[in-house]
């Protein structure tokens, strides 16, 4: 599927998208395709917009290429999971950050109490 999507869709919308899962049912009439999308918000809506409009193409390359009986039908889901990972990478970071900082200005304990 990412292989179809860069090299054979000359889509502008898919030039920064990745395939990054993909789960199929166990009667093998439904995909759900994750993506992930570099981009803005307009972005990030124009290529969802641009699987959407691909997936009667890519399903019929699929059957071509793979020789299925049934080709499953196509759902795209936003897989949003390295924006989670760095807002969490970001917001430990801050925190290390607050920390060294309270640590460095915290005045020494009286030796003499």
């Amino acid at each position: 599927m990412g292989e179809l999507i860069s090299t054979k869709l000359k889509d502008p919308r898919l030039a920064m998208t990745t395939i990054t899962d993909a789960t199929i049912t166990q009667d093998l009439r439904q995909a759900t395709v994750w993506y992930s999308v570099l981009g803005t918000d307009e972005e990030i809506e124009a290529a969802a917009e641009g699987l959407r409009s691909a997936a009667g193409w890519l399903r019929r390359e699929l059957g071509t290429q793979l020789h299925l009986r049934f080709v499953p039908e196509l759902f795209f889901k936003r897989d949003d999971s390295w924006e989670r990972g760095f807002r969490v990478d970001t917001l430990l970071e801050k925190i290390a950050a607050e920390k060294a900082n309270h640590d460095a200005t915290r005045q020494p304990e009286d030796a003499d109490s």
